[in-house]
């Protein structure tokens, strides 16, 4: 036992209880199950406690899975002086003959995979990072409420035969023409109004997560990168801020290459022998950050050109950042039209853009000096 100098704990992780199993290292020793814990923090902090003492001459090194249950396990075992490390389930190996699946064989599992050095760590933010990600989130969900009511309510309307004349929806002159309607039968009138009403919420609930998010983006760390993405085209504050809260530190990846994997936008391949066949694009990774670069890929189809909102956009920006941005722009936009030319469906030449814009990105990212992280502080948070 002297001469054990790592442990490698699996942590099956769960609402009410954690299975805990553990392997020591070495060719002989065998991955051992222990108990079943509670979920508690004062549970996780008892159980560390255990191993350390049984082994402190040894180094623990903690793994469990990606989940509901979050991050907090990892800052609480890593502010113990602990490491501790967090998998994809989805990228776990998986023998084809494996039928049975329950929570001690799955803590068993991610045990010895981390002794065999055969498992797939993903990024895990800081927990200043993750709180302006949940708010970037539920700003997103905040507007897709208000478009499911608004379209709820264009359905009604479109029961009763009752279109409207004007051109811009859900302008102020829309709004006073839905509140002046008068339905034929008084029970429609309330259906009407509470919609209106429903609408009129969530309006104020998405312009209350807007300006709070622009608050908290301009105290953040990444603010920086947030700004400088700006100068590209089709990247205003909204989308620029999601998609660096949704990414994270952009400086991890080694190539844009490695990044346009982690988003899903790399065509995936089926080849064997002399065949090569490529086939839809994987969409594995952050579908969240795919669809914001895709929705800002669409502006590329129209000739390169520095508009007055670009312009303030880019004051105060260096001039590295503000060529790479021009540069993107003169070839995705040549790009786009060379690719419409030749017959390409515009929904694989939008993806082939936000492809390349994700890769421009990563070069501005680069070019954006960041106030470097605190981990006294970040220890400092987590409530032991």
């Amino acid at each position: 036992m002297n001469n054990i100098s790592i442990v490698f704990i699996g942590l099956d992780t769960h609402k009410e209880f954690f299975e805990v199993a553990h392997e020591l290292d070495g060719r002989d020793n065998r991955v051992l199950h222990d108990a079943r814990i509670s979920s508690a923090k004062s549970s996780v902090i008892k159980m560390a406690r255990d191993f350390q003492s049984k082994y402190p001459q040894a180094t623990l090194h903690f793994v469990y899975e990606a989940g509901p249950c979050g991050y907090w396990i990892y800052r609480l075992l890593t502010s113990l002086g602990h490491c501790c490390y967090v998998v994809a389930p989805s990228l776990l190996p998986k023998k084809p003959g494996e039928k049975v699946k329950t929570d001690r064989k799955d803590a068993m599992k991610l045990a010895h995979l981390l002794k065999m050095n055969d498992i797939p760590i993903i990024y895990v933010p800081e927990a200043e990072d993750e709180a302006v990600r949940d708010l970037s989130r539920a700003r997103q969900t905040a507007t897709n409420d208000l478009n499911h009511a608004r379209c709820q309510l264009k359905g009604f309307l479109l029961r009763n035969n009752i279109c409207y004349d004007g051109t811009a929806n859900w302008s102020l002159k829309h709004l006073r023409w839905l509140n002046e309607l008068i339905l034929p039968h008084p029970a429609q009138h309330i259906v009407l109004q509470e919609m209106l009403n429903t609408i009129n919420e969530r309006m104020k609930r998405l312009a209350r997560l807007v300006n709070e998010l622009e608050h908290q983006v301009k105290q953040w760390c990444y603010y920086p990168v947030v700004k400088a993405i700006q100068a590209m085209r089709g990247i205003r504050f909204l989308i620029a801020a999601s998609i660096i809260a949704e990414l994270g530190d952009l400086r991890r990846f080694d190539n844009p290459r490695k990044l346009m994997k982690y988003l899903g936008l790399t065509p995936s391949e089926d080849s064997s022998g002399d065949k090569r066949r490529l086939e839809k694009i994987s969409k594995c990774g952050n579908g969240r950050a795919r669809r914001l670069l895709i929705e800002g890929a669409h502006s590329y189809k129209f000739p390169a050109k520095v508009s007055s909102e670009m312009q303030k956009r880019q004051e105060m920006l260096s001039k590295e950042v503000i060529d790479i941005a021009w540069q993107a722009q003169l070839r995705l936009c040549k790009r786009y039209q060379r690719l419409m030319h030749r017959s390409k469906h515009r929904n694989v030449v939008v993806t082939a853009i936000a492809r390349e814009m994700i890769a421009y990105i990563w070069a501005i990212s680069r070019e954006v000096a960041i106030a470097p992280i605190d981990v006294k502080k970040r220890i400092a948070r987590v409530p032991a």
